[in-house]
């Protein structure tokens, strides 16, 4: 059972973003977490919430599940180009240059690495709670 959690119109370069979204691509949450607590870029902040949001969305899909069986990993993130602001920026001889105040769309998804066992307790309890 997989999460999404989405944030859009990210005031930050997509470029920039990709760079912190490929430290954790793949990792475990716990470790990814971690990662994104310490790094110094701007848009580990913004990632580290996305997570956290991601989780929740992943328990609210899965209450009778604890957190730490089901082993939660980043199973994907994708950085995807958002709108772009266009500026001009005065430049001599009375020119303008254009300026691009560029911004991103950042899509993530957790899984659960113990898939089969979750699926079997879940039964289990379904057929418990019916008898």
């Amino acid at each position: 059972m997989e999460a999404v959690a989405k944030l859009n119109n990210v005031p930050t370069a997509p470029r920039k973003m990709r760079l912190v979204a490929d430290l954790v691509r793949g990792k475990k949450v716990n470790h990814a977490l971690s990662i994104l607590k310490f790094e110094p870029k701007e848009g580990a902040a913004r990632l580290e919430k996305l997570l956290l949001s991601a989780i929740s969305n992943w328990q609210q899909e899965n209450e009778d599940v604890r957190l730490e069986e089901a082993d939660l990993y980043v199973k994907s993130i994708q950085v995807d180009g958002g709108r772009i602001l266009k500026r001009l920026r005065p430049a001599p001889q009375g020119r303008g240059h254009r300026i691009r105040k560029r911004s991103n769309h950042v899509t993530l998804v957790v899984d659960s690495l113990n898939q089969p066992q979750i699926e079997e307790k879940v039964q289990e309890e379904v057929k418990d709670s019916k008898k």
